[in-house]
């Protein structure tokens, strides 16, 4: 009965068993929630996209010029390579973190590429 409690079984101070990472290590699928946040993120900026495409290209007023049809590609452009993040992120290979991290980086252009387009559509507008 002179035992004391601190002596009870104590885990091992080895990490390292089966199922633990070391801190350096990277993870082996990204954590939950970082792809549905991804897919949702796609798809508002794609439905954004689709709606100002709609409006600035079939609803609002004035003439079409050379600016607007080259503002326009750009923004066809921006909406495919959205299309190709959303695939992307739909594909069973994604929980990969590098296979992710370029499909971020996919998603990171097409946002770039449409930003660019409505800069040039504002140009344009203001322009005229």
């Amino acid at each position: 009965m002179g035992r004391d409690m601190s002596e009870s079984v104590q885990p091992s101070s080895n990490p390292s068993g089966p199922g633990t990472r070391t801190a350096g290590a990277s993870p082996e699928t990204v954590p939950w929630g970082y792809r549905p946040g991804i897919i949702t993120a796609i798809t508002v900026f794609l439905a954004f996209s689709l709606a100002f495409l709609r409006y600035w290209g079939f609803e609002a007023p004035g003439p079409w010029r050379g600016y607007s049809v080259f503002s326009a590609c750009v923004m066809a452009v921006s909406v495919l390579l959205q299309l190709v993040a959303l695939f992307r992120s739909l594909r069973l290979e994604d929980v990969q973190p590098a296979v992710y991290r370029v499909t971020v980086r996919w998603f990171v252009l097409a946002v770039a590429v449409m930003m660019i387009g409505v800069l040039l559509a504002a140009f344009e507008v203001v322009l005229t």
